[in-house]
């Protein structure tokens, strides 16, 4: 097979944080349907069914970052993994709502973890990404 069309084999730390994240991410979704009332100040539109369907849209997201990046589609998928690291941030609104005192240990916990989780994928992810563009051909 030529060098240009050998898939990228990204380490198995990548997909050992992407679990992780993936877990935590999973995590803090629960929590936050499960006890959607006692979030404070969350829209009241927002309902527990919406909260579910966004995790898996934004898990859709990672998983087909992994998939693209196990192909010779490396970049683009290493892109949409960063991508999806960086939807783990948007727990941290949670205290744009209220402050870190407002919320329960257990919903500091999940947050936390989350975006603890997300930030050593994305990092991961950024170092993967340079090393399958530096070894990728160069074209003419």
């Amino acid at each position: 097979m030529p060098a240009s069309h050998r898939a990228f084999h990204p380490p198995a730390v990548l997909l050992w944080l992407a679990a992780l994240y993936c877990a935590a991410s999973l995590a803090h979704f629960v929590h936050n349907a499960e006890y959607l009332a006692q979030y404070p100040n969350l829209p009241v539109w927002l309902t527990r069914s919406q909260v579910y369907l966004s995790w898996l849209a934004i898990s859709a997201i990672g998983a087909m970052g992994l998939l693209l990046a196990r192909s010779r589609y490396a970049a683009p998928g290493l892109l949409l993994v960063a991508l999806y690291a960086c939807l783990g941030f948007d727990g941290l609104e949670h205290y744009a709502l209220a402050p870190i005192s407002a919320h329960t240990i257990a919903m500091n916990a999940t947050i936390g973890c989350e975006v603890v989780a997300a930030a050593l994928l994305l990092l991961s992810t950024l170092r993967c990404l340079v090393l399958a563009l530096h070894k990728a051909p160069r074209s003419a």
